[in-house]
C-alpha cells in the first residue's frame, strides 16, 4: 500500500467521522422548540436559522446530537479537536479531501479493507519513520510515485 493510500485513509478515517454526524437520523423535521433541552444545547450554532434548513439536514443534525451525547469525554474531545483541524483547512483542501473520500466510497469492499489495513500499519510506525515516509512520497515525481506503487503491487504479490 503507497502512502498516498495511507494518507488518503487517514483523512477518510476522518471524513467518516465528518459523515457519521451526517446520517440522517429517523426523527421528523422538528420545530426548535421540540427539540429537548440537551438537543438545543448541543445544536446552539443553529438556532437562528432552524426555521430555514431543510429536512434532511435536521435530521442530520439531530443525528450528529444523539452521537454527541453517547460519547465519551475522551471521544468528545478528540472531536473537537478533529473538528478544529477541520476548520484550520482551506476550502481547496476540504474539497480535495471529500473527492478522496469519495473516491474511497467506489473502491470495492476488499479494496477498502487493503486500505484500512495499510493505514494501520502506518500509524504502526514511530512518528519518525511515518515523517520520514512522508516526506520520501512529497519528494517523488508522479511517475516515480507510479513505479513505486506498481513496485509494492508486486512485491504484495509475490507475498502472498
Amino acid at each position: 500500500m503507497n502512502l498516498l493510500s495511507k494518507f488518503a485513509e487517514k483523512i477518510t478515517t476522518k471524513l467518516l467521522i465528518l459523515a457519521m454526524l451526517a446520517v440522517p437520523f429517523a426523527a421528523s423535521a422538528q420545530t426548535w422548540d421540540e427539540l429537548s433541552q440537551q438537543q438545543q444545547k448541543i445544536l446552539k450554532p443553529f438556532e437562528s436559522r432552524w426555521a430555514e434548513l431543510n429536512p434532511e439536514k435536521r435530521s442530520r443534525l439531530l443525528s450528529g446530537a444523539e452521537r454527541w451525547e453517547n460519547m465519551s469525554p475522551a471521544q468528545r474531545k478528540k472531536m473537537k479537536q478533529r473538528f478544529k483541524r477541520w476548520q484550520r483547512l482551506t476550502q481547496q483542501q476540504r474539497d480535495a479531501i471529500k473527492e478522496r473520500f469519495k473516491k474511497f466510497q467506489d473502491l470495492s469492499p476488499d479494496q477498502k479493507a487493503r486500505v484500512r489495513k495499510a493505514f494501520k500499519r502506518f500509524q504502526n510506525l514511530p512518528p519518525d519513520q511515518r515523517k520520514k515516509l512522508r516526506t520520501h512520497w512529497r519528494q517523488l515525481t508522479p511517475a516515480q510515485r507510479k513505479r513505486w506503487l506498481l513496485h509494492l503491487r508486486d512485491k504484495r504479490s509475490h507475498d502472498s
